[in-house]
């Protein structure tokens, strides 16, 4: 009921800053054609009149492809989570961090594209006025909602059956969403003692075998079952007076005191089924993650060509051995890959490892040693660079890691985690994460785990965008590189 709502609700505002955004680009287009007008003089006027005609389908060509950014960003702002109790300065900064985010992907996508006909001026002027149309939008979307809900329109009348503590944490929900149009009539309990208590603000109109008979006598649009496990055989009959009645019903299913993992209703063939998931990512999140993955990696590859050309005849040329370096990692969920990396050690590092375990430098089952013998003169540059992780592009492409997720953990290091440490690996691993962008070897083990869940457990787009750009100076500067 509340969700079926809240996503009408949200693709109705989706639709309406889509529309927004397709005018604000085609007034800064027009802005942008009248300043090239002002500002040229020509003999023959017909001849750019022709020229802006091709420039101006070009530059529609790439509507949709802002559109998609804009709506990307939007969501990740959390501009499409409940406003109601959102202040107008939050929400102007969060439509000013959205345009930033396109203005930047706009400007790359520019680049990498090489579409010289896309103009700065037009950039900055579709920056300012998609800004402007969708303040504006947006403040009067929630002044025109205000209006409605305090002259009382648009209520549903909700029948509440459970008085205990997840019944009082769903009736402040209502109270502070009020864009959900919802009204509590009363609430039901077992226990006939109940009738008449006040519960968090409302009164316990009746008890189970109440039901059918408050169904006649008062206007109720949807029942809501909020009881314990332990209630499940005895509101049979009241979901059968309720189904008899034509009253469309509801029945938490939170039985489950989960710490972590949140629950998904879904079903499979009709069957209903109660899930619990600890990554925060809905499919389409995760299906945007991927498609940014694939346009970046395949973007990074190409341009950096020349670059793993030349490192790679820097490494056959001053050590012994292969340039690429293969590793069995373990990847999402435990699954095995082969990681690759620019050799930074000696050939046949690895079979050394054991006689410097003592020098561990990292407590906990990750290796990490100061001033490791095994590494080469070009391989500490490498590693101070990062440059060593660029072969990870193709297994970014491949599908086995992410731009942006936990590092991939050797096999032998999952054996020696401890449970709570387990969790990281599900999320994809990636080029870099919090632990990379926050001093990489400067962290201690169990903080670079802690910093990896809370990572999943409060990742979004925009998250990953805002390591992104942390990840930046932490490379450039080579911040805990060993």
């Amino acid at each position: 009921m509340i969700k079926e709502k809240e996503q009408l609700l949200r693709k109705i505002l989706m639709g309406i800053d889509l529309c927004a955004v397709t005018l604000s680009f085609v007034v800064s287009f027009g802005l942008r054609q009248n300043l090239n007008m002002f500002y040229r003089f020509d003999l023959f006027p017909a001849r750019h009149v022709i020229e802006e005609f091709y420039v101006s389908i070009k530059y529609f060509n790439i509507l949709p492809v802002i559109l998609f950014s804009w709506w990307a960003a939007l969501i990740s702002s959390g501009l499409y989570e409940s406003f109601r109790r959102k202040g107008f300065f939050e929400i102007v900064w969060g439509i000013i961090k959205s345009a930033f985010f396109v203005m930047v992907v706009f400007s790359t996508i520019s680049f990498i594209l090489k579409l010289e006909f896309v103009s700065r001026s037009f950039i900055l002027l579709f920056f300012l006025v998609s800004c402007l149309f969708l303040i504006m939008e947006r403040m009067l979307i929630v002044t025109l909602f205000r209006y409605v809900r305090k002259k009382g329109y648009n209520y549903k009348n909700i029948l509440v059956v459970g008085t205990g503590r997840r019944a009082e944490n769903f009736i402040k929900l209502v109270y502070n969403h009020s864009e959900w149009g919802l009204h509590i009539i009363g609430l039901i309990d077992a226990d006939k003692n109940m009738l008449g208590r006040d519960v968090s603000g409302e009164k316990v109109i009746g008890v189970l075998e109440d039901i059918p008979k408050i169904l006649h006598e008062k206007a109720i649009d949807e029942v809501i079952f909020i009881v314990p496990r332990a209630w499940l055989p005895i509101i049979e009959k009241s979901l059968w007076a309720c189904e008899t009645e034509g009253v469309k019903t509801n029945i938490a299913a939170d039985f489950f005191n989960m710490n972590i993992a949140r629950s998904v209703s879904s079903e499979i063939e009709g069957m209903p089924l109660l899930s619990f998931q600890t990554t925060t990512g809905e499919e389409w999140q995760l299906l945007l993650k991927r498609l940014f993955d694939i346009i970046m990696s395949i973007a990074g590859i190409i341009l950096l060509l020349p670059v793993f050309a030349a490192l790679i005849v820097m490494i056959r040329s001053l050590s012994r051995g292969p340039a690429v370096f293969k590793q069995v990692r373990s990847g999402l969920n435990g699954r095995k890959f082969v990681m690759y990396k620019f050799r930074t050690m000696i050939d046949g590092a690895e079979a050394r490892r054991d006689e410097l375990e003592k020098f561990n430098s990292m407590k906990g089952p990750a290796f990490k040693m100061r001033n490791d013998p095994r590494v080469t003169r070009f391989g500490a540059f490498l590693r101070r660079s990062s440059l060593d992780e660029l072969p990870q592009l193709f297994n970014v492409l491949k599908g086995e890691m992410s731009i942006v997720g936990p590092r991939p953990p050797l096999p032998s290091e999952i054996e020696k985690y401890e449970i709570w440490q387990r969790r990281r690996l599900s999320m994809k691993p990636g080029l870099t994460c919090l632990w990379q962008a926050n001093g990489r070897n400067n962290v201690d083990f169990e903080k670079w785990m802690k910093l990896d869940l809370e990572y999943i457990d409060e990742w979004s787009l925009g998250l990953d965008f805002k390591i992104l750009l942390k990840t930046i100076p932490a490379v450039l500067f080579s911040r805990g590189a060993r």
